[in-house]
């Protein structure tokens, strides 16, 4: 049987899982009456709720007896080290690209990975059915984009296929057909079968699976040779380490699933079942000859944040899991398949430092630990600095701006504040689209101001450009924030008086401690109030003191809006019910101190 192996790529929200269900529904992997939904490939529950995809995943399908592996990836620059590696599986990739935004930033990135390891583009312009959509400029535009990655000639000459991911159609000239199949046909066509080189086996370790029944999973392509059942293997891992080792059980991809093999030869995709120890990039390979192929180079991390365990009074109530011990041992097993995390221990040993490629990478980690049970507390992320040539540089990264024009003047106001130097300005219709070259520390809590500042119609999207000299302070939140002054419950009546001070992040009838964060103050430097204390019922009547307290609602934060909003003294208790804000240090009079201490320190 034929093989052609694709990597679906795109920009978030461009359309790439929905165009996986119409590959999946086109080819019949489900039977006619069978409920599906929609956005089959997203089956965890953080990617359902947020409507993006954070692994990626494989699927097989089976067309005019051709099996076609198809790798839905991500596409967010967050989860980059997802796609880097994924695409060592592929032979050809999709390029997907909506009709009315064209090309975005993160397009780029990934397209650059694909062109570097001469995968076979193919050119998708979806959602032609959005009103003033412009497939013709968004395709000039994408040749554009090729030529300054310096693609070559062959992959200058892509084939481009116009349709509906929505509606169900794809076609290689802009009008509309019945279904999918001229896409299908084009895979055929352009992708190229795998290379089989002669030889004895080698296949590198791409992704994870994890099943409780099997254990750890190894996935990857078999690049040359084939793999059987039973066979002993050399394991090759980095710094030429060798395990011996023997393959229990093999699968391919079928549908969604996995189906058993026996063997599986060079050019397709398989799981194996049976290997302990192993790393992502690693070679299985021949037991009497092994040759190892080149280890996956995945970029570096440009943002730390500080793991702690939960010390607030709180502490323990929510969570099963809420020991140091606990959350070392389960952010060890994350580097083991998140490739672009590292973890290092520092001279507390209750706390870790951790490194990731943005907010929401990091931020989705701790989202998915807490709904495991963990209790922790977080703290203000900060960018890696680096010493070149006996500078310190830092990261930046080229943000792109999609705004209607009213409020252009608005948003390069905040981000020339932050230090960013605006790129391009160019109008799209009635958007102006802005380009900015900004460090990445200035991006910290971006996002929410610029979203209430141009009535939540800016779309921003930034990815990582290279490091440069530091360019001096930048400034943070303005506001000081409220500090809850005792222990207890919040009343309504506190909340009320105090409401003219600040915006708050409590409901009356919360419970707060000292030092935690309940609100943020209307002026500058910080606040310590009682918002617990009750109203005196004694029976003489206060005239006009009987009205009903009116109180706003509590402002609702996400967790990466609360990563955002913290400053450097500050951190967030996540537990598995509550997100709540506190000064790292809870106590008013120890909090002095230690500022007197780091001001003397300064000055010395």
């Amino acid at each position: 049987m034929q093989i052609r192996n694709i990597a679906i790529i795109a920009h978030v929200d461009h359309g790439k899982t929905t165009l996986v269900d119409k590959i999946l529904h086109a080819t019949h992997v489900f039977r006619d009456n069978q409920e599906t939904g929609e956005l089959i490939m997203d089956n965890n529950d953080l990617e359902k709720e947020r409507g993006i995809t954070i692994f990626s995943k494989n699927a097989a399908v089976e067309y005019k007896d051709t099996k076609i592996n198809v790798i839905d990836t991500p596409g967010h620059s967050d989860f980059g080290g997802e796609v880097e590696r994924v695409l060592k599986m592929a032979d050809g990739v999709l390029l997907l690209v909506d009709a009315f935004e064209g090309p975005m930033p993160q397009t780029r990135f990934v397209l650059q990975k694909a062109l570097h390891l001469n995968l076979k583009p193919i050119v998708v312009i979806n959602k032609v059915d959005k009103p003033n959509c412009r497939p013709d400029e968004v395709h000039e535009a994408v040749f554009e984009l090729f030529f300054n990655l310096d693609a070559t000639e062959e992959q200058l000459d892509f084939p481009t296929f116009y349709g509906s991911g929505k509606n169900g159609w794809f076609n290689s000239k802009n009008e509309q057909c019945d279904d999918i199949t001229p896409l299908l046909d084009g895979i055929l066509q352009y992708v190229p079968a795998p290379k089989v080189a002669e030889g004895p086996l080698q296949m590198q370790i791409t992704s994870l699976d994890y099943s409780s029944f099997l254990g750890r999973i190894a996935v990857g392509k078999v690049a040359r040779g084939s793999i059987k059942e039973g066979q002993p293997i050399a394991l090759m891992q980095a710094e030429g380490v060798i395990k011996r080792s023997k393959v229990k059980e093999l699968y391919t991809f079928m549908g969604m699933g996995k189906k058993k093999a026996t063997e599986v030869m060079a050019g397709d995709i398989c799981a194996v079942v049976g290997l302990e120890d192993f790393n992502i990039g690693d070679t299985i390979a021949d037991a009497e000859n092994p040759e190892a192929l080149p280890v996956i180079s995945v970029d570096e991390p440009t943002m730390s944040m500080l793991f702690g365990i939960n010390n607030s009074p709180f502490f323990g109530k929510d969570g099963k899991f809420v020991t140091s011990r606990h959350l070392r041992d389960r952010l060890i097993k994350e580097t083991e398949k998140n490739l672009a995390l590292k973890v290092e221990d520092t001279d507390s040993a209750d706390s870790f430092l951790v490194y990731g490629r943005g907010i929401l990478h990091l931020g989705i980690l701790i989202e998915t630990m807490r709904r495991e049970g963990f209790e922790l507390t977080v703290g203000q992320p900060t960018v890696l600095v680096k010493e070149i040539n006996g500078k310190k540089h830092e990261p930046y990264e080229i943000l792109v701006v999609d705004v209607p024009g009213e409020f252009s003047g608005k948003v390069i106001d905040m981000v020339t504040q932050r230090k960013g130097e605006m790129l391009v300005m160019e109008s799209k219709g009635e958007m102006q689209h802005l380009e900015f070259e900004i460090p990445s520390r200035g991006l910290i809590g971006l996002r929410s101001n610029m979203l209430t500042n141009t009535a939540g119609e800016a779309v921003m999207a930034h990815r990582f450009l290279e490091y440069k000299p530091w360019k001096g302070p930048i400034p943070g939140r303005n506001n000081g924030v409220l500090l809850s002054k005792n222990q207890d419950k919040t009343t309504a009546y506190s909340i009320d008086k105090l409401q003219d001070r600040g915006t708050f992040f409590v409901d009356p009838g919360e419970e707060v401690y000292v030092g935690q964060i309940i609100a943020e103050h209307i002026k500058p430097g910080d606040l310590i109030v009682n918002a617990t204390e009750g109203k005196k019922l004694t029976n003489m009547r206060a005239s006009g003191s009987d009205d009903s307290v009116r109180i706003i609602p509590k402002k609702q934060m996400t967790l990466e809006e609360c990563m955002e909003y913290i400053q450097q003294d500050e951190c967030i208790e996540v537990t598995p019910k509550k997100i709540r804000l506190r000064k790292t240090i809870l106590d008013e009079d120890e909090r002095k101190r230690f500022q007197k201490m780091l001001k003397t320190e300064e000055v010395g």
